[in-house]
């Protein structure tokens, strides 16, 4: 069983910068490859970010390549989301995950999540 709570968000002008955390509790967190994903009003879930359980492959969504960056830190049990440049459109409730997935970009392959954290970019 893994917990997972996520912290860093809030009110952010456009062009800023916002560092989202996702602590995770279980001594097999550095098992699991870890997402994130964001869900705006009246939208589907979508994918933006995943790390392997080894840190070594990153996978981004289009709309958020070579502006975010995930990370993760085995010792702290955390996964990041550094977030720069933001835009209204990544307005969304941030929500982080875990599991074993074999495709990282799709929400069914995850078993844990978080209950997220409201990002707000206002223009």
């Amino acid at each position: 069983q893994v917990q997972l709570v996520e912290s860093g968000g809030g009110l952010v002008q456009a062009g800023g910068s916002l560092r989202l955390s996702c602590a995770a509790s279980g001594r097999t967190f550095s098992r699991y490859a870890m997402g994130w994903f964001r869900q705006a009003p009246g939208k589907e879930r979508e994918f933006v970010a995943a790390i392997s359980w080894s840190g070594i492959n990153t996978y981004y969504a289009d709309s958020v390549k070579g502006r975010f960056t995930i990370s993760r830190d085995s010792a702290k049990n955390t996964v990041y989301l550094q977030m720069n440049s933001l835009k209204p459109e990544d307005t969304a409730n941030y929500y982080c995950a875990a599991g074993f997935p074999i495709t990282p970009t799709h929400t069914t392959e995850y078993n844990y999540w978080g209950r997220g954290t409201q990002v707000t970019v206002s223009s």
